[in-house]
């Protein structure tokens, strides 16, 4: 019997260092029938996140400030690249750079990031990777967490789509909260990206935050 839904949702990841946030979204998606990534970029040649995607297959590009030393040329080689690759939703997995103006403009509501904390809490500029850890622990917070958002503009501000709670314990310190959180992060990224796939792929969504 054929299957009533669409194509797969094409997908694009953006990342900066090792890739394993990545490496579980590719391994996560190889299987569905809803989700496929087309294209893995980075702004990092040497980065992890590119040899993650050529060991499986997937296209890669590395775009940053050496490729394209004017900003608005490295917006449009980025959004012409995205558009290049018939991409539906971009996915930073460990970006460690900004977007421009023209990649948010033609993927509104269709692009999403991890955060080490249960936003608002713990987000804005300059919070992120360890300071975020490091902030919660200074505080004596209990409980912390992962959270997967729309990027917009300013950092951390866009709508939350999903969040899971982790525990933080007495005898915890920044290697050990990032190690649990990490994971927690990995686990909610792929649930809620092959959740919103597969609706989408029923046209029971229309963008990221809806």
């Amino acid at each position: 019997m054929s299957d009533p839904a669409g194509p797969p949702v094409r997908i694009a990841i953006l990342g900066s260092g090792a890739g394993t946030t990545a490496a579980a979204v590719l391994d996560a998606t190889r299987t569905s029938a809803d989700a496929d990534v087309c294209l893995v970029i980075s702004n990092n040649s040497g980065a992890g996140v590119l040899e993650h995607a050529r060991t499986r297959g997937v296209a890669t590009l590395h775009l940053s400030g050496r490729t394209h030393p004017d900003a608005g040329e490295l917006d449009a080689a980025m959004a012409e690249a995205l558009a290049a690759g018939g991409t539906e939703l971009v996915v930073l997995a460990g970006y460690m750079k900004k977007l421009g103006p023209r990649v948010l403009a033609e993927h509104a509501g269709r692009v999403v990031n991890t955060h080490p904390a249960l936003l608002p809490a713990y987000g804005g500029t300059g919070m992120y990777g360890d300071r975020v850890h490091a902030a919660v622990l200074a505080d004596g917070a209990t409980v912390t967490g992962a959270s997967v958002h729309v990027v917009t503009a300013e950092y951390d501000e866009g709508p939350v789509l999903a969040q899971r709670q982790v525990p933080v314990e007495p005898d915890d310190d920044v290697e050990s909260l990032r190690t649990r959180v990490q994971a927690a992060e990995k686990e909610l990224l792929v649930a809620w990206l092959l959740g919103y796939c597969a609706a989408e792929r029923r046209g029971s969504t229309d963008d990221a935050g809806r």
